[in-house]
């Protein structure tokens, strides 16, 4: 018990920094996949590719045939993707975090198979795979 009293404050700022660390994992919600994972589900089956950044983020490059619904928009716009409710939908924005509370959304409203890009565009352009413009 001296040793806790004693060593309080180096105990308090490990276990900050060690919730610091998990924050970021806890914030991501529904499922994810990885570029490669991506890739595939895009080659092989009938996916819509779901951008949630602002159209003017989406303006300066997007994935391949994606469709963009701005994150705020989509529970309002849900109706115009409702055809793909039974497919994959991959959600992207610039980093996994907007695209990980599409998910929650998609899921809420039927989507069984909605998948958040892990990493976002900024991982998809980091290793090499195309974008439009």
């Amino acid at each position: 018990m001296n040793f806790i009293s004693d060593n309080l404050f180096l105990l308090s700022i490990a276990i900050i920094s060690g919730g610091a660390l998990l924050l970021p994992n806890l914030q991501r919600r529904g499922a994810r996949v990885s570029q490669l994972q991506a890739t595939q589900y895009m080659n092989q089956a009938k996916t819509l590719v779901l951008d949630v950044r602002s159209a003017e983020e989406f303006a300066t490059g997007h994935l391949p045939s994606a469709k963009n619904i701005p994150l705020k928009e989509l529970e309002s716009r849900i109706k115009e993707i409702e055809k793909s409710k039974g497919n994959v939908v991959i959600t992207v924005c610039a980093s996994g975090v907007r695209s990980s509370s599409a998910v929650s959304i998609l899921n809420k409203a039927g989507f069984e198979k909605a998948f958040s890009l892990d990493g976002g565009v900024a991982a998809w352009q980091s290793q090499g795979l195309p974008t439009i413009k």
